[in-house]
C-alpha cells in the first residue's frame, strides 16, 4: 500500500490545482509564464523551428517546477542550454548579429531567465526583457493585429510588475490587473501627446512594416513566378480616386520592365539611379487625367507601380523620384515602408516614337540554343508572302488571334516548364498564366524582328471599395507585353486578354482553391468571408492612414487647424514644450495631493487603536489586529469575545489569501461600536 499511496501522491502533484488554491508564488509564476508565451507567440512565424520547440519546452518545464514546488535547475544546466542555443542560432543564420539572429537569442534568453526566478531582482529582469521583446515585434510588422496583441502583453507584464510590488498577502489578479490598467491609462495622454507632436523626420521613423516584401513584384521573372505571387491575397495597393473611377481595362500598374532574357529568366535592364534616369522626351498624353491617392505597401523595390501613365513626379515624402526611359518611376532607394501619396495618370498616351533604331537592339536579343521550334515558326512566317512584309501591329494581331482560337488555357497551375518553355507553351501544353502568354508573345515578336519586352505590375482592382478605398491585391499581379513600331512608339499588347477577356475587362482573377475553413464558411454563407475580410481590412486601413502613416506634413496640418497661420518646426516645438510643461505641472500637483493622502488601511488601524485606547489597552502601530484580539481576550475575557472576533476578521481581510483591496467600512464601524459597548459594560472611564 505504501507504493500505491506514493504513486497517487505523485499523480496528484502533477495534476494542476484549482487556480484559487495555488500558493501565491506558483500562481504568480504561472501567470508570468502565460504572458511570456503570449508575447513570444507572434514570433513563431519568424523563429527557427528548434527555437520555438526549445522555448515551449523551457516554459512547460518551468510551469511544472512551479506546480510541484521543485527546485530550479543549476547554473551549469542553463549554461549548457544557452551554449546549445547560440550554436543553433549560428548554424541557422551564420551569424549571432542582425535582426533574425538577435530576436532568436532574445527569445531564448527570456525563456531561460524564467528558470532563474529566485528573487525579485530576477523577476524584474524578466519583466524588462519582456518589454524589450515586445518592441522587437514591430521590426517585423506594425499591423493593428500585432499592436493589439502587444497591448495585451504590456498589460500582462504591468500586472506581473504590480504583483511583484505587493509582497503582503495574496492580492488577486483582478486587483493587480485593474491597478496596472489605471496606471497605463494615466500615461496614455503623454503617449498620445508625444505621438502627435514629437517631430517625425523621414526616413528615421520609416521602420519597415514587415521583414519580408509584401509585394510579388520582382526584377526577375521565371515561368510560374507571377502565378505564385497571384495566389497571395494580401493587399498591395489602396486607391482613392478623385473623380470617376476608370474602367478595369485601363488599370495597368506599371512595375519592373523586363528586357533581358537568358532562356530561363527575364530581368530588368541595368539603369542608372535617379536623378540620372533618362525621361522619354516624346511622351504624349490624351484625354482626361485620373487623379488618385495611393497607399503602397512595402515592396523592397525602387520601382513604384503607378497607373500608366504618370508624367509628373508624385510627391513622396523622404524619397527622390525620377522617370526612366521605359516610363516607370523609380525611387532613389528601395521602399521598405508604407507610402501614401497623390498621383495623376493618363490612360491614353504614347511614347517612344522618336527612339533610334540602334537603341532598340536590346529588345531584339534572344539567347542561342533555346526554343528552336518557336524560332523556326518565326522564320516560316517571315518566308510566307502573306506575312513577309507585315508591320508590327499586324503581326501582333495575328499572334493574339492565334492565342484566342488555338485552344490555349489560362490557369493558375500550368505545371513546370522545362528548358524550351516557349516551345512547350506554343506547341505542346498550351496552358499558362499571364507570364507564360506575355513571355512567349515577346520571344516570338523578337524572332520576327520586332522590338518587344515584358512589363510586370498589377492589373485591375477589387470590384467594390473598402472604407472608400479600392484595393489591389497581390493576386492582381500581372505580366503583359509591349512592342515597338515606327510612328506609334511602344504599344501595349496583353495576350491574357485574348484568352481570358474577363480577367482584364472585369478584374475577374483566378483564385486558388479555398481552405477547409473558408470552404465551409462559403458553403454556409458565400458572402460571410468577404464581409468579414472587408470589415477587417477597413479597420486596418484606418490604422494605417491615421497611425502608421502619420507624417510631418500631417503634424503641420494639425497646427494649422489649431490656429497657427504658417506652421513650422518652431511652432511644433513650442506647442510640444508647452503641453509637456502643463502635464508636468498637473503631475506635480497630483503628487503633492497624493503625498498628503492617508493609506485607508493605515486610517483603519488608527481608528482601531483609538477604540482600544478608550478601553485602556495599549496598541502599537506595528501590531496587527490578531495581536490586539488576544490582548482584548486577556483583559476582558468572555465579555470581549465579540470585539476580539471582529478584530480577527479585520486581520483576515488584510493579510489572508482572500485579502480585500480596501478596508470594509461597516466592519470598522462595528469594531468601534463593540468597543463602546464593552467600555460601558466594563465601566472603563
Amino acid at each position: 500500500m505504501t507504493g500505491e499511496t506514493a504513486l497517487r501522491a505523485r499523480i496528484a502533484s502533477l495534476v494542476p490545482r484549482r487556480w484559487g488554491k495555488l500558493p501565491r508564488e506558483a500562481r504568480d509564476t504561472l501567470f508570468l509564464l502565460f504572458v511570456i508565451a503570449w508575447t513570444v507567440l507572434p514570433h513563431l512565424t519568424h523563429l527557427p523551428l528548434w527555437c520555438s520547440l526549445l522555448t515551449a519546452a523551457v516554459l512547460l518545464w518551468r510551469a511544472r517546477l512551479a506546480l510541484t514546488n521543485a527546485p530550479l535547475p543549476g547554473r551549469w544546466v542553463l549554461v549548457a542550454v544557452l551554449g546549445t542555443a547560440a550554436g543553433l542560432t549560428l548554424w541557422s543564420f551564420q551569424t549571432l548579429l542582425g535582426k533574425e539572429a538577435g530576436v532568436t537569442m532574445v527569445v531564448v534568453l527570456m525563456a531561460l531567465k524564467t528558470l532563474e526566478l529566485r528573487a525579485r531582482r530576477d523577476a524584474f529582469v524578466v519583466f524588462f526583457l519582456g518589454f524589450f521583446l515586445i518592441l522587437t515585434h514591430f521590426l517585423y510588422s506594425q499591423s493593428l493585429l500585432v499592436a493589439g496583441a502587444m497591448l495585451v502583453s504590456v498589460w500582462g507584464l504591468l500586472t506581473a510588475l504590480v504583483l511583484a510590488h505587493m509582497p503582503v498577502g495574496q492580492p488577486s489578479l483582478r486587483l493587480a490587473s485593474a491597478l496596472s490598467a489605471r496606471t497605463a491609462l494615466l500615461g496614455a495622454p503623454i503617449m498620445a501627446l508625444l505621438f502627435v507632436l514629437f517631430p517625425r523626420v523621414a526616413p528615421l521613423w520609416g521602420v519597415p512594416q514587415d521583414g519580408r516584401a509584401k509585394t510579388g513584384l520582382s526584377n526577375v521573372m521565371r515561368m510560374g513566378s507571377v502565378a505564385e505571387a497571384a495566389q497571395d491575397d494580401d493587399i498591395a495597393i489602396r486607391l482613392k480616386f478623385d473623380g470617376p473611377v476608370p474602367a478595369a481595362r485601363d488599370m495597368y500598374f506599371r512595375g519592373p520592365v523586363l528586357s533581358h532574357f537568358d532562356g530561363l529568366e527575364w530581368r530588368a535592364g541595368a539603369s542608372p539611379a535617379p536623378p540620372l534616369l533618362r525621361r522619354p522626351s516624346d511622351v504624349q498624353t490624351r484625354g482626361e487625367a485620373i487623379r488618385y491617392e495611393m497607399t503602397l505597401e512595402p515592396l523592397r523595390l525602387n520601382t513604384l507601380p503607378l497607373l500608366d501613365a504618370v508624367v509628373q513626379s508624385p510627391s513622396v515624402e523622404g524619397y527622390v523620384l525620377a522617370m526612366g526611359n521605359e516610363l516607370q518611376w523609380r525611387a532613389d532607394r528601395p521602399v521598405y515602408e508604407r507610402l501614401r501619396f497623390n498621383a495623376v495618370s493618363y490612360p491614353s498616351f504614347s511614347y517612344g516614337q522618336a527612339a533610334a533604331r540602334a537603341s532598340l537592339n536590346e529588345y531584339l536579343e534572344l539567347p542561342s540554343g533555346y526554343n528552336p521550334r518557336a524560332l523556326q515558326w518565326a522564320q516560316e512566317l517571315r518566308s510566307d508572302p502573306a506575312t513577309a512584309h507585315a508591320d508590327a501591329s499586324t503581326l501582333a494581331r495575328m499572334l493574339l488571334a492565334h492565342i484566342r482560337t488555338g485552344g490555349y488555357r489560362y490557369t493558375l497551375s500550368p505545371g513546370t516548364y522545362g528548358r524550351h518553355a516557349v516551345d512547350e507553351f506554343w506547341f505542346d501544353r498550351r496552358d499558362g498564366f499571364c507570364e507564360h502568354f506575355a513571355a512567349s508573345f515577346v520571344v516570338l515578336m523578337r524572332a520576327l524582328g520586332v522590338p518587344a519586352r515584358v512589363v510586370t505590375g498589377y492589373q485591375g482592382v477589387d470590384l467594390f471599395p473598402v472604407d472608400g478605398y479600392f484595393v489591389v491585391r497581390e493576386s492582381a499581379a500581372h505580366a503583359w507585353a509591349e512592342y515597338w513600331e515606327p510612328e506609334a512608339g511602344w504599344v501595349r499588347a496583353d495576350p491574357t486578354a485574348a484568352v481570358a477577356p474577363d480577367r482584364i475587362d472585369r478584374s475577374r482573377r483566378l483564385l486558388p482553391a479555398p481552405g477547409m475553413v473558408a470552404g465551409a464558411l462559403d458553403s454556409v454563407n458565400p458572402m460571410l468571408v468577404a464581409t468579414l475580410r472587408n470589415a477587417l481590412e477597413g479597420l486596418n486601413n484606418r490604422w494605417n492612414q491615421w497611425v502608421l502613416n502619420y507624417s510631418h506634413s500631417q503634424q503641420l496640418d494639425l497646427l494649422k487647424h489649431l490656429g497657427f497661420s504658417s506652421a513650422d518646426w518652431e511652432d511644433l516645438a513650442i506647442l510640444l514644450v508647452g503641453a509637456i510643461s502643463a502635464l508636468a505641472t498637473a503631475g506635480a500637483g497630483w503628487a503633492w495631493w497624493d503625498r498628503h493622502r492617508v493609506d485607508p488601511w493605515a486610517r483603519q488601524m488608527e481608528r482601531l487603536r483609538d477604540a482600544l485606547h478608550s478601553l485602556g489597552l495599549a496598541a502599537a502601530p506595528a501590531e496587527p489586529p490578531r495581536t490586539l484580539a488576544q490582548r482584548v481576550r486577556s483583559r476582558f475575557g468572555p465579555a470581549g469575545e465579540t470585539l476580539a472576533e471582529q478584530l480577527e476578521m479585520l486581520d483576515r481581510q488584510r493579510y489572508s489569501r482572500d485579502s480585500l483591496a480596501r478596508p470594509d467600512g461597516s466592519l470598522t464601524r462595528a469594531v468601534a461600536a463593540s468597543a463602546r459597548a464593552l467600555r460601558s459594560h466594563a465601566g472603563v472611564r
